[in-house]
């Protein structure tokens, strides 16, 4: 066995407290004799919701040996009220303790650099590997067999019951729902996403008519109506995208094939044969039914004349950047609703409300980019969101935002290019749907639709701004190494047959911050230029490793099912803020997967 890199595990610290654990508050001693998993995760983030499904398997195959505890690290304000953690621990199904660490405590102990990031920690208290992104879940099962045969034989594994404790379950009708569609008849249709269901609601919006699709979803969001009458559903966590007939009750697969879709895969062709990630919601537009493909930060369109999918705007580079729509950047696309002659965006992870035309070309209304976000109302371009889920067309030619995260909805006004405040204190609202002179809002986290009249003047809040707060890596003005840090798993090797089998993307905000270095290539480390004349910034780097079984290591290829060899994607996507100095690092890594060794 490969010897291992020995680091003394830091405490667990958070303000916030344990989850999951019936109140009992753990020290990483309460759990030696095990192997711990710490996932550091926040819940505006679609990578860490896929992070937290990848794990559910490992998690029920090992669990006489494994703790995996989730430790939330928020990046918006709103991330760090302990309630709201509460309520996303409920809402995604995490069914391990969770540390709420609103103060980065831990975080910054281990230092992590972004979201998600895995940690591994033997049954002695010693990190033995870390890996940020999406696709490690096979890699670590490896390294947990491996802990497992060594530590047994050391006598230092502890088998038995973990530290999860569920919570009570609580009775409502409707719970943690998404996203809501008037029905023909003056029915609601409601995307039940925690419970896995769409739920028929009378015109009151309150009283339950049916519950639709027990076993067919699997964390439903966005609605659609069909030009058919049928209605489409982005059924996210299915990776699909499904059609609900309100008169047979009939449902029926549009698109998707139930796997999570990975660089590299198919970008076009047969719906049924090509692989989606976490649609969020759909709307039908110019004679297609788009997809907000937050999963990939891109949108894409469905053609029910030909049965097709295929990208129609974004990169799968994170970011706010605007132009044709082939080019331009994304974040977690989660909110769609279209009119004659746009579609609007609600880009979550950018705080942005955006929009596509006629030309496809995209543009932004509000919102400056990743970091930025806040409550401020008036001229656009300085009004701020907080992680918006939802836009809904008005009449007049605005558009109504479902400001998730600052428990509000918003409304921009393209003609006079202003943003104001139509109501406060709802909470979590993450979509609306316009019932003649009313507006009736999708709170997610009360659990409820709330009808609203629209007031004809805005209310009045007090202004806030912010960033999110990540500690400033110091870098040296001039050459500064970039190194992602990447160890393929036990039995595997990077897979070179049809070429590199890795890619990096490194670009700055603001441009300026790089003199040289920027752009595409497929070697992980590269030297960039930093300017001197510009004193802080954000490094956006995006890593990719594709890697295989390799025969000549031993790996049975029987989990393939033929001749070739399995391969498994990891990917990570990184925003790190760099402050500019005189004593700063000469060199940044990243580790994508395993240990970094300099």
């Amino acid at each position: 066995m490969a010897s291992r890199a020995r680091v003394r595990a830091p405490e667990l610290i958070g303000k916030g407290g344990w989850l999951n654990t019936g109140d009992h508050q753990y020290t990483l001693a309460d759990l030696r004799g095990r192997i711990v998993i710490l996932d550091f995760w926040t819940f505006c983030c679609v990578n860490c919701l896929h992070v937290l499904d990848e794990l559910r398997e490992l998690e029920e195959k090992h669990r006489d040996t494994v703790v995996i505890i989730g430790v939330h690290s928020p990046k918006f304000v709103h991330e760090a009220e302990h309630q709201a953690v509460v309520d996303a621990v409920e809402r995604y199904q995490v069914h391990h303790p969770v540390l709420d660490d609103p103060e980065l405590a831990t975080w910054k102990q281990y230092a992590v650099r972004a979201w998600p990031t895995l940690v591994v920690i033997d049954p002695e208290g010693y990190v033995v590997a870390q890996h940020a992104g999406e696709g490690h879940a096979h890699a670590i099962e490896k390294l947990v067999e491996e802990l497992e045969a060594e530590h047994a034989a050391k006598g230092t594994l502890r088998r038995g019951d973990g530290p999860y404790v569920a919570p009570e379950p609580v009775a409502t009708d409707l719970r943690f729902p998404g996203k809501a569609v008037l029905l023909p008849s003056g029915n609601f249709l409601v995307s039940d996403s925690t419970r896995n269901q769409l739920v028929e609601l009378a015109p009151d919006g309150e009283s339950v008519v049916r519950r639709i699709g027990d076993g067919e979803f699997n964390e439903p969001q966005g609605l659609a109506p069909l030009p058919d009458g049928r209605i489409a559903v982005a059924d996210t966590v299915n990776h699909s995208i499904r059609a609900y007939d309100p008169g047979s009750g009939a449902i029926e697969t549009l698109a998707g094939t139930g796997k999570q879709w990975w660089q590299g895969s198919p970008t076009s062709g047969p719906a049924l044969d090509v692989s989606l990630s976490s649609p969020w919601d759909v709307a039908w537009w110019g004679e297609r039914l788009w997809i907000a493909m937050a999963g990939v930060h891109q949108l894409w369109t469905y053609d029910p004349a030909t049965g097709t999918v295929e990208v129609a705007a974004g990169t799968t580079n994170e970011g706010l950047v605007d132009g044709p729509a082939a080019e331009a950047w994304f974040a977690q696309p989660s909110g769609l609703a279209a009119t004659e002659d746009r579609l609007w965006i609600a880009d979550s992870e950018t705080s942005a409300v955006r929009w596509i035309d006629r030309d496809l070309v995209v543009h932004t209304a509000v919102g400056t980019g990743l970091f930025d976000f806040g409550h401020r109302d008036g001229e656009a371009g300085q009004a701020l969101l907080q992680h918006p889920l939802g836009v809904t067309a008005l009449p007049d030619g605005s558009v109504a935002i479902s400001d998730t995260y600052n428990h509000a909805l918003r409304r921009y006004d393209p003609a006079a290019g202003q943003v104001t405040t139509l109501a406060t204190d709802l909470r979590e609202p993450s979509g609306a749907v316009l019932v003649g002179d009313d507006i009736v809002v999708v709170e997610s986290a009360r659990h409820r639709l709330t009808r609203l009249r629209l007031p004809e003047e805005a209310v009045r809040v007090e202004s806030v701004a912010h960033r999110t707060q990540r500690a400033a890596t110091e870098v040296a003005a001039g050459k500064l190494q970039l190194d992602v840090v990447f160890q393929a798993p036990a039995g595997q090797k990077l897979d070179t047959r049809y070429g590199p089998s890795t890619r990096l993307l490194v670009s700055s905000t603001p441009p300026e911050l790089l003199t040289s270095g920027d752009g595409a290539g497929t070697d992980l480390s590269r030297e960039l230029e930093i300017d001197p004349a510009v004193a802080e910034g954000v490094l956006h780097v995006s890593a990719m490793a594709a890697s295989c079984d390799d025969p000549d290591g031993g790996t049975s290829r029987s989990e393939t099912g033929g001749e070739y060899p399995a391969c498994h994607v990891h990917q990570q996507d990184w925003g790190v803020p760099v402050r500019v100095s005189a004593d700063g690092a000469s060199r940044l890594p990243l580790v994508l997967a395993g240990m970094d060794q300099e």
